[in-house]
C-alpha cells in the first residue's frame, strides 16, 4: 500500500512543480496570459486521457503494470520538460506527464482499496491525499530552494541552466523511486481473480489477510465477478440504456471537486499572491504554508473518515468551502489596481490569507481525500476499472476547464467574480451530496451495488 501512495506523491509533485516556473516560462518563451494558461494546463488533457486509458488498461494488463508504465512516463516527461527549447515541446512533455498523473490518480486509490480490509479502507485510501499534498509541498519546497539559491526562478543554477528548468528536472528522482518500488508489490487480487489466476490471487490474499482468511475471501471475490465476460466499458451501462446512476454520481463527485477551484491555489498560487501584493519569495513561502496546512487537514481526515463516514465529511467540506471562498471573493472586491496590479489593503490581505488557508483545510479535510476514497471503492468489482476511467477523465477535464480559464477570468472578469463562481459551486456541491451520495463506510467491495 505504501508503494502505491508514491503514485499520489508523483501526482502532487508533477501538478505543483509548474507553480514556480511561470515567470521563467513567460520570459523564455514570451507567453501572454492566455498562452501561459494553455501551457500550464497542457498537463490536464493528458491527465484526462491517462485516467481514461489507465482505467481500461488496468483491466487488461493489471493495476501494477500500468502504474509501472506511468512511472516511466514521469521520468521521461520530467527530463523533457526541463530541456524544452520551446513552449510547444514543453506542452507536449507536460501532456505526457499528464497521462502519467492521470493514471496514478485513478490506479493508486483503486489498488489501495483492493488490497485493504473494509474497516480501515478509508484511512488507508485517505493516505493517498496526504501523499498528493506531500508531493505538492515537496514541489513548493524544491521550487523555493532553487529560486532562492539562484536569486529568482530566472536566475542561473547548476550547469548554467536557469532555476526554473531544474524545477522540472528534480521530478525525475521520486519518479525513479516509484518505478523501482513497484517491482516489490503484488498485483491486485481482484484483478488476478478476474483473469482466472486463482492460485496467484490466493497467495496474494494470504499475504494481505492471512492464510485462514484467504480462501473465503477468494470465494467472495469470485462470486462478485460471476459474470462470464471480461470487464469492459459495457458494464457501466444499465439494461434499459444509458449509464448506471452510480457512474453519474462518480462523475458528479469528480467534477465538483474541481469546480470549487482548488487547483487555482496549487497551479497559480505564486501568481495569485503576487497579484495581491506579495513578493515572489513571499508567495513561494505562502505556498509552502498552504502545503503544510493541507497535510495537517488530511491527517484529520484520516482520523475521521472511518469513524463518521465519507458523506458527513463531504457535507462539512462543502459548507466550509462555501464560506471561505465567499470571504475571498469579498476580499478581492476590496482591492484596487496600482500600476496594473491588484493591491489589497493590509488588513484585507491578512483576511484573504487566513481565508485561503481555511479553505485549503476544509478541502483537504473532505473533498480532497474523500472523493478519491469513494471513487476507489464505490463501484462494483465488475465495473470498477471502466467507471474509474470515466470518472477520472471527467475529473481531469473539469480541472483543465477551471485551470486554463483562470488567467483569462482573473484579467477580464476579475478575482471577485471568479471566486464568486467557485463559491456557488461549493454551495451546489452540498446539495448534490445530500441528494445523491450514499455512505460506503465499512461496506465490503464485493457488496457495492451499481
Amino acid at each position: 500500500m505504501a508503494v502505491a501512495t508514491i503514485g499520489g506523491f508523483m501526482f502532487g509533485y508533477d501538478s505543483g512543480a509548474i507553480n514556480g516556473t511561470q515567470e521563467g516560462l513567460k520570459h523564455a518563451f514570451g507567453l501572454n496570459e492566455t498562452q501561459l494558461g494553455l501551457t500550464v494546463s497542457a498537463l490536464l488533457p493528458g491527465c484526462a486521457l491517462g485516467a481514461f486509458m489507465a482505467g481500461r488498461f488496468s483491466d487488461i494488463l493489471g493495476r501494477r503494470t500500468v502504474m509501472m508504465l506511468a512511472a516511466a512516463m514521469f521520468i521521461l516527461s520530467a527530463l523533457a520538460s526541463g530541456a524544452a527549447p520551446s513552449a510547444l515541446i514543453l506542452a507536449i512533455a507536460r501532456f505526457v506527464a499528464g497521462a502519467a498523473v492521470g493514471a496514478a490518480s485513478v490506479l493508486s486509490p483503486a489498488y489501495i482499496s483492493e488490497v485493504t480490509p473494509a474497516h480501515i479502507r478509508g484511512r488507508l485510501s485517505s493516505a493517498q491525499q496526504v501523499m498528493i499534498i506531500s508531493g505538492l509541498t515537496g514541489a513548493f519546497l524544491a521550487n523555493y530552494y532553487l529560486a532562492n539559491a539562484a536569486g529568482s526562478s530566472l536566475g542561473i543554477f547548476w550547469g548554467g541552466f536557469p532555476a526554473w528548468r531544474w524545477m522540472f528536472w528534480v521530478q525525475a528522482g521520486p519518479a525513479f523511486l516509484f518505478l523501482v518500488t513497484l517491482l516489490l508489490i503484488p498485483e491486485s487480487p481482484r484483478f488476478l481473480v478476474a483473469k482466472g489466476r486463482l492460485v496467484e490471487a490466493e497467495s496474494v490474499l494470504a499475504r494481505l489477510f492471512g492464510a485462514t482468511a484467504a480462501k473465503p475471501k477468494l470465494a467472495e471475490i469470485a462470486a462478485s465477478l460471476k459474470s462470464d465476460h471480461a470487464p469492459s466499458l459495457a458494464d457501466i451501462r444499465k439494461p434499459g440504456g444509458g449509464w448506471r446512476p452510480i457512474v453519474w454520481v462518480g462523475i458528479g463527485l469528480a467534477v465538483f471537486q474541481q469546480l470549487v477551484g482548488i487547483n487555482i491555489v496549487f497551479y497559480y498560487g505564486a501568481v495569485l499572491w503576487q497579484a495581491v501584493g506579495f513578493s515572489e519569495a513571499d508567495a513561494l513561502k505562502i505556498n509552502i504554508l498552504s502545503g503544510v496546512v493541507s497535510i495537517a487537514a488530511c491527517l484529520m481526515s484520516i482520523a475521521l473518515v472511518d469513524r463518521i463516514g465519507r458523506r458527513p465529511l463531504l457535507l462539512i467540506g462543502s459548507l466550509g468551502m462555501a464560506v471561505t471562498l465567499g470571504m475571498l471573493a469579498w476580499c478581492f472586491a476590496q482591492g484596487a489596481f496600482v500600476d496594473g496590479k491588484l493591491a489589497l489593503p493590509a488588513h484585507v490581505g491578512t483576511i484573504a490569507l487566513i481565508a485561503a488557508n481555511l479553505y485549503v483545510v476544509f478541502f483537504n479535510l473532505s473533498w480532497g481525500p474523500v472523493m478519491w476514497v469513494m471513487l476507489g471503492e464505490m463501484f462494483p468489482n465488475q465495473m470498477r476499472g471502466s467507471a474509474l476511467a470515466i470518472a477520472g477523465a471527467a475529473q481531469w477535464l473539469a480541472n483543465f476547464a477551471v485551470s486554463s480559464s483562470f488567467p483569462w477570468l482573473a484579467k477580464n472578469v476579475g478575482l471577485p467574480g471568479t471566486y464568486a463562481a467557485y463559491t456557488l459551486s461549493a454551495v451546489v456541491s452540498f446539495f448534490f451530496v445530500r441528494a445523491f451520495v450514499r455512505e460506503t463506510k465499512g461496506v465490503e467491495l464485493e457488496a457495492m451495488q451499481g
